[in-house]
């Protein structure tokens, strides 16, 4: 319902337009929201506005700088998500965060940081729990933790009451995108001290 109505943050909305992408039975769910907004916006009462207003609005679209129309980016992922990337997975500037897992910062705002997360085949991401909301979303490969196993197009939601390690699936490195809105809860403090450099 957020997502439909626009309220979500950048990288919150990123994560459900993605998920939505690749979800027939989430889309079908946001037609219907849209559908249920167009119908209360039907039976609003019409404000007045000045009688300038649509001069005024379309000298602004005049006004705008002219859009470079680029040739799209073939990519194995989904196109909202590949708009963010610009590339194919291949191609990728991944920095490595430890253990051979590494990452691509998406979005990094003082309310929300996404970011792609590459994690090798059967590799653990060190034991934490959270301080916020973390969304987790499997693009390619699987991962499974204390709570569940989560594929490609599933989403794992956690918050302070989550205590996981998550594992990729020994068949497959794992590709997803993490959202959160506040530092994950490292237990060791070698983890603790990287944070702050990782920005996670």
């Amino acid at each position: 319902m957020a997502y439909s109505t626009g309220q979500l943050e950048e990288g919150f909305s990123l994560a459900i337009a993605t998920h939505i992408s690749m979800c027939d039975q989430c889309r079908a769910e946001l037609e219907s929201l849209e559908a249920m907004g167009g119908a209360i916006f039907e039976n609003l009462e019409p404000n007045e506005i000045d009688i300038d207003a649509f001069a005024k609005t379309l000298a602004l679209i005049d006004d705008m700088p002219e859009q470079v129309i680029t040739k799209a980016i073939p990519t194995e992922l989904p196109e909202p998500l590949a708009d963010y990337v610009g590339c194919d997975l291949d191609d990728i500037d991944w920095r490595p965060i430890g253990m051979g897992v590494k990452q691509k910062i998406l979005v990094n705002t003082e309310k929300v940081s996404a970011r792609l997360l590459y994690i090798p085949a059967g590799t653990a991401v060190p034991e934490h729990s959270h301080n916020g909301k973390e969304l987790t979303l499997v693009l390619k490969g699987a991962f499974k933790d204390e709570i569940d196993h989560f594929g490609p197009g599933d989403i794992e939601f956690a918050d302070g009451e989550t205590h996981h390690t998550p594992v990729a699936s020994d068949e497959e490195d794992c590709i997803c995108l993490a959202v959160t809105d506040a530092p994950l809860k490292f237990n060791k403090l070698i983890h603790k001290i990287a944070q702050p450099f990782l920005k996670i």
